[in-house]
């Protein structure tokens, strides 16, 4: 009985000591934001995406996309040789995750729906009416417990039929998104009341139909992804404009589109204009057609692109052009800016002769400072300055728009107690307060990527991006809550809001 009562007293005594250690860890990590008032109506919330964590790929009439393809015919390409087949299964298990969200205190939930869910083909004239009951049951239970839900219409899981015709690259998927879109507005735009287009259109386009490492692999660079983005951009500005005139007058919701960005910082200092150039390509692209007062691409794209395919021998631009018609059509179509950032990386030129290519048609290199503090993700390394910067580009060249901070975050090594994930979301955070405050950037929101460990695209289960641990060796899927989702409703009451139950 001694024996058995010195274990129970040495367990009890482990772990009284184990809640001091996180308590004070995470008042130390916090601390510089204590006092700190964030903006009157400030938001904060937590971001999935459909195809990384609800699994269920093949039930209840959902159609087949391209990453179910990619996946199972391609699991060479992917790190751990998986797939989204089960992934977290949040679709049996939406009220559990609704719970954490409840009990973290957030304000909303970002999520996205599956296009083959309530459109097994891709197109409007066959609909699931079980993939429409999966988020309508989804966004009630959410309302029940008092977060908003945002929307996301499509985040990377096209119908696989549809790429059969060319996906993206094809101009009829620009009214057949519209299609898809009406009816995401008509069943769930009375209870939702922000949307996001489409997700990161960059990474769509490059890593789709200018690489073979993400799906559909078409790897046709230099012709493929810039009909990508021509097509996205036409395709995001007519949903912006039928929202506007079938639906905005009833529902009286917002609408973006999720753009991604890097911050450059010039690797030489003599490069003065590498950083601008940098954002121009991998952000203007995008977001110049949208947000700029002149609108159309970013012109250093036109110029180099042209250039480029001339000494090619081409008889035109491999980056297709707009009519003043489409350039006046797209320009303004977006409610407030929706950014996700992660990291920063160097940037240099590459210097060309009068008869040579520009390299890569941008004429510039990516690379990594030394210094900047690595995290288990190669791709991303600490650089909570960057943060502030980038959204004071945004400000700059946009006219300090409404900014939504749609993703950030950072994975960790497998760990409930992931130190790095709370050292970045802290540093992060207090840069973007330094950026309003200081700056007098507009941001009225913050989202953190992801809720759950999921299925990290060609990184499998391998990174570990969630607030909440999932156990894939199980059947069940159990999530156990990390030490950063704590220090993060920690911060949420902080800021005046109370935790739920």
């Amino acid at each position: 009985m001694i024996d058995i009562m010195a274990t129970v007293y040495s367990s009890l005594l482990k772990a009284a000591i184990h809640t001091l250690l996180v308590t004070i860890l995470i008042w130390k990590e916090t601390q510089a934001l204590t006092y700190t008032k964030f903006p009157e109506g400030f938001q904060f919330g937590v971001a999935t995406s459909a195809y990384q964590i609800e699994g269920a790929w093949n039930i209840d009439g959902k159609g087949i996309n391209i990453w179910d393809v990619f996946t199972h015919n391609n699991e060479w390409l992917i790190k751990d040789h998986s797939n989204g087949d089960v992934a977290c299964d949040s679709y049996h298990k939406y009220k559990e995750d609704v719970q954490l969200l409840s009990n973290m205190g957030v304000d909303f939930y970002r999520f996205s729906i599956s296009w083959s869910r309530i459109l097994p083909n891709g197109l409007a004239n066959v609909v699931n009416e079980d993939g429409l009951n999966y988020y309508r049951n989804l966004i009630d239970e959410l309302l029940a417990k008092g977060i908003t839900p945002y929307v996301t219409i499509f985040h990377w899981d096209l119908p696989e039929d549809l790429e059969k015709l060319g996906g993206w690259t094809n101009e009829i998927i620009i009214d057949y998104f519209v299609n898809y879109s009406r009816i995401v507005f008509q069943e769930f735009g009375q209870k939702v009341k922000l949307f996001f287009t489409i997700n990161e259109p960059a990474v769509i386009c490059i890593k789709g139909y200018g690489s073979y490492i993400f799906p559909p692999g078409a790897n046709s660079t230099g012709i493929g992804s810039y009909l990508c983005m021509h097509n996205i951009l036409k395709a995001h500005a007519k949903v912006y404009h039928m929202y506007d005139k079938e639906f905005r007058p009833q529902q009286k919701g917002l609408i973006s589109i999720a753009l991604s960005s890097l911050t450059l910082y010039a690797k030489h200092k003599n490069d003065t204009i590498a950083e601008d150039i940098g954002f121009q390509f991998l952000c203007g692209w995008s977001a110049h057609p949208i947000y700029s007062k002149t609108g159309d691409y970013p012109e250093i794209m036109k110029k180099r692109i042209g250039e480029n395919s001339r000494v090619q021998g081409y008889l035109k631009s491999r980056l297709p052009t707009f009519t003043p018609e489409w350039i006046n059509y797209i320009r303004g179509t977006s409610d407030f800016f929706a950014l996700n950032h992660y990291t920063s990386s160097l940037v240099e030129s590459v210097p060309k002769g009068p008869d040579d290519l520009w390299y890569e048609d941008k004429g510039f290199k990516l690379s990594f400072d030394p210094k900047w503090p690595s995290t288990p993700s190669s791709w991303i390394k600490l650089v909570p300055e960057g943060f502030r910067k980038i959204i004071n580009i945004i400000k700059n060249e946009y006219d300090n728009p409404p900014i939504l901070i749609t993703e950030n975050g950072v994975s960790d090594n497998n760990t409930l107690m992931d130190y790095i994930r709370i050292e970045y979301i802290s540093k992060y955070l207090k840069s973007m307060l330094q950026a309003i405050y200081e700056d007098g950037c507009n941001v009225f929101g913050y989202t953190i990527w992801s809720l759950l460990d999921n299925f990290e695209w060609t990184n499998g289960y391998t990174e570990k991006f969630g607030i909440v641990q999932v156990d894939f060796s199980s059947p069940n899927r159990t999530r156990t809550p990390k030490m950063s989702m704590e220090c993060c409703s920690w911060q949420i009451r902080k800021k005046g809001r109370k935790k739920r139950v």
